[in-house]
């Protein structure tokens, strides 16, 4: 069987070595049946915003690290040794403090993960033009075809452009490699960091049987409680259901048990990407239950979401609230527009309207603001003859925000601003 070390990429048998590469000794060898017929996959940057951060500043390279903010933040991220005392990303920031007391932790720069991730992105254009971006640090890219273009297999221009974001960029990822979406997924996490991982089609099964279920995209705490009710805990167990009792009992979701426990997943990979929603929250520094505090919160949120919506030339017609209590359990509210908006005024008229129904002394730790059902702006934000008070107020915001455009966004702002 013909493999190639992912150092050096240079190709050798694999049955006539010891697990080494013959030309640099490397243990990272790659190699498996299927290896040249595979070209869907799946890169995950490792531990990112953290190892961001530790490539900028080398005295933290043996420091368990955690991207974060404040006492009543959660986790953004953490690097390896931090995950090493039971650190995971969405953990409350008190926990974290807990498990690791030592442990280094530094605020979100998002401004320069995003230029990080812009070069990223360069470097994966220049594999394939089939690029599907997930978030700021991961993507589906097929190579199908791509075999001419760089004179050699998908596995090896991966591990090419693995090594060239990690000399070019300074930071390290993970791949998967597959013939479909959920199973290239599936595979980056495999061997994480800097890991590269398989799954060809006359294995997928017997890969995928021991896995919990919780592995399969979209089966969350909801569903998982149901069907461990139902006794069904590994993946193995819905290989030997047939479509009509999954359906039956899961509904919709029962297809996707279906096909995904089979390695089946018809997905391709779309680099048309639409942007769902918009939104923005904040984690408060102290409970707030009281409207009159969490209004001026509200609206500071409105305007940013306002502010994301005109720069993306978007408008929606759902409005939805979110808000977090002090136990962590998650409320949204949503309200459906007759026409969209991206004005901030419209967002606060409609999100302070579902704020002042949950005001009725829950305590609160977080609120946030989003925008759903996203479209162009053409039919955003018309006159209206019957309502001239919100005409009155879109115009306001128009003439508000041309001044913003020409002096800067500080320049002018709403008398609730100071509160």
């Amino acid at each position: 069987m013909t493999g190639f070390c992912r150092d050096c990429l240079s190709d050798f048998d694999v049955t006539t070595s010891d697990n080494r590469c013959p030309d640099c000794s490397s243990p990272r060898v790659l190699h498996h049946p299927e290896l040249s017929e595979l070209t869907l996959a799946h890169i995950d940057c490792d531990a990112f915003y953290a190892s961001v951060e530790k490539r900028d500043n080398p005295e933290l390279l043996a420091s368990p690290l955690i991207i974060g903010g404040g006492k009543r933040g959660v986790v953004a991220t953490c690097c390896y040794i931090a995950r090493s005392f039971g650190i995971h990303s969405a953990m409350p920031m008190f926990q974290a403090r807990k498990l690791c007391p030592d442990a280094i932790i530094i605020p979100p720069n998002m401004k320069k993960y995003t230029s990080v991730s812009k070069q990223v992105r360069v470097i994966f254009d220049q594999m394939s033009p089939n690029i599907e971006p997930l978030s700021i640090d991961e993507a589906f890219i097929d190579l199908s075809g791509t075999e001419k273009l760089h004179g050699t297999i998908a596995a090896k221009t991966l591990a090419h452009t693995v090594q060239k974001i990690e000399n070019d960029v300074g930071i390290t990822v993970s791949v998967g490699l597959s013939y479909n979406k959920f199973l290239a997924k599936l595979a980056s996490d495999f061997d994480k960091p800097r890991g590269f991982s398989i799954i060809g089609q006359a294995e997928a099964k017997n890969v995928l049987a021991p896995l919990p279920i919780s592995k399969i995209w979209g089966v969350g705490k909801v569903m998982q409680k149901k069907m461990h009710h139902d006794g069904i805990s590994q993946i193995g167990q819905l290989q030997h259901l047939d479509k009509k009792y999954l359906i039956r009992n899961y509904g919709i979701m029962g297809e996707r048990l279906f096909h995904f426990s089979r390695g089946q997943d018809s997905r391709y990979v779309s680099s048309r990407t639409k942007t769902k929603s918009i939104s923005n929250e904040i984690t408060l520094n102290k409970d707030l239950s009281n409207y009159s505090e969490l209004k001026p919160l509200l609206w500071q949120l409105c305007e940013k979401v306002s502010a994301r919506l005109k720069n993306n030339i978007k408008a929606g017609n759902v409005i939805t609230l979110k808000l977090k209590t002090t136990s962590f359990r998650q409320l949204t509210r949503s309200t459906t527009l007759d026409s969209p908006t991206q004005m901030a005024e419209m967002l606060f008229d409609v999100g302070k309207h579902m704020l002042t129904e949950e005001c009725g002394g829950q305590e609160y730790r977080l609120i946030g603001i989003g925008v759903s059902g996203l479209c162009g702006i053409e039919q955003a934000d018309q006159p209206d003859l019957i309502d001239n008070w919100r005409t009155k107020k879109i115009k306001t915001e128009r003439l508000m925000d041309n001044i913003r455009n020409k002096y800067g966004k500080d320049v002018i702002k709403k008398g609730r601003n100071l509160i």
